[in-house]
């Protein structure tokens, strides 16, 4: 076994046994869903959704959910808690540089955040009919692009709170109004006009979007897929300028 690949796997085991970040980015979204699905208002088709149901329109949110969960909450304090035990100053001086370890975190959380995506889609399909995306291809695409931009927020948050109580605390200022962006509070296509091409803007809002059209059988708008590419440039730049390893 290679270093980089015992490095990958000791960091899955480790994840696996945070049984609380687990169950939030893996299994409360589809079991929200599978809750929101049993409110009659969510089972009526929507004029205002194109005629799509509230419990369909809910998806990319809570897909989302399970995404801004794991780079707010999740993934900085193990990073942080690396740092503060030493473990990356001491692993500079090994074969295995940190950056091996950063690359395993951020394989491990899409991993999960993909995991999630896909027990939501089965679940609500399996309970209440939810249909699967029209252009797979698109929506994969747009969820990539989504844990991306969450993971390099979460690297920014561990670059720059010194503590992983900080870290839950930031984490948790951030993870509220992402998750407001992303539609979980009410899907974005029943806002203004005005109100949608401000919320497009965000990494979540576009992400929330994008999802919502490659479900509905169209490639995402490039526009939308321009957003979310160019914040998760600009803050895997900021990562990589602030963090630090000791």
């Amino acid at each position: 076994m290679s270093a980089a690949t015992a490095v990958l796997t000791t960091e899955a085991r480790l994840i696996g046994r945070n049984r609380a970040g687990v169950f939030w980015v893996v299994a409360f979204p589809p079991l929200l869903l599978a809750v929101l699905g049993l409110l009659p208002s969510f089972r009526a088709a929507d004029p205002a959704l194109g005629g799509l149901r509230m419990v369909d329109a809910y998806v990319p949110a809570l897909l989302l959910l399970a995404v801004i969960m794991s780079g707010t909450q999740v993934m900085p304090g193990f990073l942080v808690g690396y740092r503060e035990q030493g473990i990356l100053r001491r692993m500079s001086t090994t074969p295995v540089r940190p950056l091996t370890l950063l690359t395993a975190q951020i394989l491990v959380h899409t991993g999960i955040a993909l995991g999630s995506a896909v027990l939501v889609l089965a679940l609500g399909g399996i309970l209440h009919g939810v249909p699967l995306p029209r252009h797979l291809p698109g929506y994969l695409v747009a969820l990539v692009l989504a844990v991306l931009v969450a993971l390099a927020l979460g690297t920014i948050i561990a670059a720059i709170v010194p503590t992983t109580r900080l870290a839950t605390t930031a984490g948790t200022i951030a993870f509220f109004p992402l998750v407001i962006t992303a539609g979980l509070w009410g899907p974005v296509q029943v806002l203004p006009e005005i109100a949608q091409r401000i919320i497009e803007l965000t990494p979540f809002g576009a992400a929330a979007q994008a999802l919502d059209q490659a479900m509905r059988g169209g490639w995402p708008s490039w526009s939308l897929l321009g957003v979310m590419a160019g914040w998760t440039v600009v803050l895997i730049a900021a990562a990589v300028r602030w963090f630090r390893w000791e």
